[in-house]
C-alpha cells in the first residue's frame, strides 16, 4: 500500500470514529478489535455521554456482522479468576455523566462473524436505549487502537 493510501485509510478511520449524537446521548471514539483473522468474536468499545437530566440505559444492541451481539463485562471471582459475562439489565449511563465501554470492562460483544473483519473494516452497529430508542454508529476495526482499560470488576 502506498503512503498516500495509507494516509486517506487513516484519515478515513478517524473520520469514522468521529462522534454520533441521538438527543441527550452522544457516541464517542467508537472503535473494534479482533483478536486474529480467523476470530468467531470481536469487540467494539466507545464512549457514551449523556447530557440530560435523566440517566438512560444502555439495553441493547444489534450488528450487521455478527449471528449475535451483546453487551458484555469483564469480572473477577473472589478466587481470581477472570470470566466474560453478559450485562443482565443494560448499561447505565447517569444524567450529566458517561460510560466507557473500554477492554477490560464492559463492552460489546460480537459473536458468530459473517466474515473476518480486518483493519479498516467498518461494523454497523444499532444501539438501544431505555430513553434515547435506537442510536446507529458505524464504528470502524482498528487493531492498531489501543484505548483505556477498564479497572476490573470484583465478582462474588
Amino acid at each position: 500500500m502506498t503512503f498516500v493510501k495509507s494516509l486517506l485509510l487513516a484519515g478515513a478511520i478517524v473520520g469514522l470514529a468521529g462522534a454520533v449524537q441521538a438527543g441527550a446521548i452522544v457516541i464517542k471514539a467508537p472503535y473494534a478489535r479482533v483478536s486474529t483473522p480467523m476470530s468467531k468474536s470481536a469487540a467494539a468499545f466507545m464512549e457514551i455521554e449523556n447530557s440530560g437530566a435523566d440517566a438512560d440505559r444502555l439495553i441493547g444492541v444489534t450488528a450487521d456482522v455478527s449471528a449475535v451481539a451483546e453487551l458484555h463485562t469483564h469480572e473477577e471471582s473472589a478466587g481470581g479468576v477472570m470470566r466474560m459475562v453478559e450485562v443482565k439489565g443494560g448499561i447505565l449511563v447517569p444524567a450529566h455523566g458517561s460510560s466507557l465501554l473500554a477492554r477490560g470492562g464492559d463492552h460489546v460483544m460480537l459473536m458468530g462473524l459473517k466474515h473476518p473483519l480486518k483493519q479498516g473494516d467498518v461494523v454497523h452497529l444499532t444501539l438501544s436505549f431505555q430513553r434515547a430508542g435506537a442510536v446507529e454508529v458505524d464504528v470502524p476495526v482498528d487493531n492498531t487502537r489501543q484505548g483505556p482499560m477498564a479497572p476490573m470488576k470484583m465478582g462474588d
